[in-house]
């Protein structure tokens, strides 16, 4: 609502409009040139807080105490969304144990920060005449994260790549 511009008092051009109380009454449809007299008399303003309605509907409220609470809403909506990254883990068809749990370690770290991991395997030369060799690795690395992930997508080849993703169990 704060992105386009509300129109308040003198803007709103409509001949007939609903209006809504300060208390939040139904004060029903009048002409705007009334309910400004009215949002006058009570020193508030007249907002037109729904336009694509038929009428428009219109609140007398008090518009910096409105746009405050609005800005106070939107903020507290922007603290508590979070944005999922994607972390991407390379693997290859050779790995030795140490590295394939240093990556392991390094994906249960992604996790655990409520990040989706992207694994992925890039076949080079004759390697990709042995695709199942890299989906044995994959199936390796998701039971090895059984306790921490859930898998997205399982492994899939697509051209040169085996790519699999992986998500955050949910926190009981």
């Amino acid at each position: 609502m704060s992105k386009q511009e509300l129109q308040i008092n003198e803007e709103i051009r409509d001949k007939e409009i609903r209006v809504i109380g300060a208390d939040g009454a139904q004060l029903g449809i009048m002409s705007a040139r009334d309910a400004l007299n009215l949002a006058a008399e009570k020193n508030l303003d007249l907002v037109k807080i729904a336009p694509q309605a038929t009428p428009p509907v219109c609140k007398i409220i008090d518009y910096g105490k409105y746009r405050f609470e609005q800005a106070k809403r939107e903020k507290e909506a922007k603290k508590n969304q979070r944005v999922v990254e994607i972390k991407e883990i390379r693997l290859s068809l050779n790995i030795d144990t140490h590295d394939f749990e240093t990556k392991r370690n390094h994906a249960i770290r992604f996790l655990n920060d409520g990040n989706k991991v992207k694994v992925s395997i890039r076949f080079r030369g004759r390697e990709m005449g042995h695709p199942e060799l890299g989906a044995d690795i994959m199936k390796r690395f998701a039971e090895s994260l059984a306790d921490t992930a859930n898998v997205d997508k399982p492994a899939k080849l697509e051209g040169r790549n085996m790519l699999m993703f992986l998500a955050p169990k949910p926190v009981k």
